[in-house]
């Protein structure tokens, strides 16, 4: 019959040293200078004998500081998410803070949740990356005054730093070459822009480009990701529609991208032979996709660093007005946007 082992205790050392509490915990706190030689050997025999290690929460909620970091993404599955998780993972064990990640798994009724959790946990900051977010769920942040950084979006009625890629210029980059290409049918699809300022920003930056150029045949649409069929009716009708030009697609994110080029595939049409293709979002699979297609490159990294820089920040300088920092994306041009035959 095997006994459950206990955790040793510092009243457990400090007995094992023959000494109080209070010699056990200066020793831990670093105040060497106040315990004689033989009281250190002795405290520190007993720490090895018990394998005690100490509560870091304990001792942090006793200083005032948990160094807790909270960082709330959408879907866990989401190779942008991935990648600004590592910066903001990098950033934290660079400054001593720990990370606490919490998947929403796109369900609203979890946002409340994790955001309550996190509070709870008295993390010093939260992170958010996720671009459907209900406002309703910050009510709780926002009274605890716990700092918070959104990650490329924006949120009405609050006050909070912003980090995350310059989307308008991002579709300009991407629109311009397109047309440099000498492209002349458009189109941009996106997933349902609603309230969602990421989405927004990057078809108004197409809508910009595209407006000072005549002889140009600019479509957009909005197709959610779970609506393949409409994408393919959106995709068909375009390509007939201007059947005998020189046309390419924009796709606003790595899954839509994906998804239109399952898309291409079962309608028989080659990106960079066929159809011009460019996207946001430079995926593990863009360079070997087909021929290669044309992405733009968001500092993911650089992104989440950021992200936890504000929230250092902010718990120095809190009554700082909220800042918002974007950062330029890198076009990787590949065959997918090269000109096209003519088809005069």
């Amino acid at each position: 019959m095997s006994t459950k082992s206990t955790r040793a205790t510092i009243s457990d050392v400090a007995k094992a040293a023959k000494t109080g509490k209070t010699s056990v915990s200066r020793y831990l706190n670093g105040e060497h200078q106040l315990l004689s030689d033989d009281l250190k050997n002795r405290i520190k025999q007993a720490i090895s004998d018990l394998n005690y290690s100490p509560s870091q929460m304990a001792r942090s909620l006793k200083h005032g500081r948990t160094k807790l970091i909270g960082l709330l993404i959408a879907d866990i599955t989401n190779p942008y998410s991935i990648e600004v998780m590592g910066g903001v993972e990098t950033a934290c064990r660079d400054n001593g803070f720990t990370l606490l990640m919490c998947n929403t798994n796109n369900k609203p009724h979890l946002e409340q949740h994790y955001l309550q959790l996190l509070s709870s946990y008295q993390v010093e900051g939260i992170i958010v990356n996720a671009a459907n977010m209900q406002e309703t769920a910050f009510d709780c942040i926002q009274h605890a005054s716990i700092p918070l950084t959104l990650i490329d979006r924006k949120v009405s009625n609050y006050d909070y730093d912003v980090v995350g890629l310059d989307n308008f210029q991002g579709s300009v980059d991407i629109t311009e070459h397109l047309i440099d290409n000498h492209y002349r049918s458009l189109l941009f699809i996106s997933e349902p822009i609603a309230q969602v300022n990421t989405r927004k920003e990057r078809l108004e930056g197409y809508l910009n480009t595209v407006s000072q150029h005549q002889n140009l045949t600019a479509e957009h649409a909005e197709v959610a990701l779970d609506n393949p069929e409409l994408l393919q009716k959106t995709i068909s009708e375009f390509v007939t529609r201007h059947a005998g030009q020189s046309s390419a697609i924009i796709t606003a994110n790595g899954a839509l991208m994906l998804l239109v080029t399952k898309v291409l595939h079962a309608m028989k049409l080659a990106w960079g032979k066929d159809i011009g293709l460019a996207s946001f979002d430079e995926m593990n699979w863009s360079s070997i996709a087909g021929c290669g297609i044309t992405t733009l490159q968001q500092p993911t990294h650089q992104i989440g660093y950021s992200a936890f820089q504000n929230i250092l920040t902010r718990l120095k300088h809190s009554e700082n007005p909220a800042q918002e920092t974007r950062f330029e994306g890198r076009l990787i041009v590949r065959p997918s946007s090269h000109a096209l035959p003519s088809k005069e």
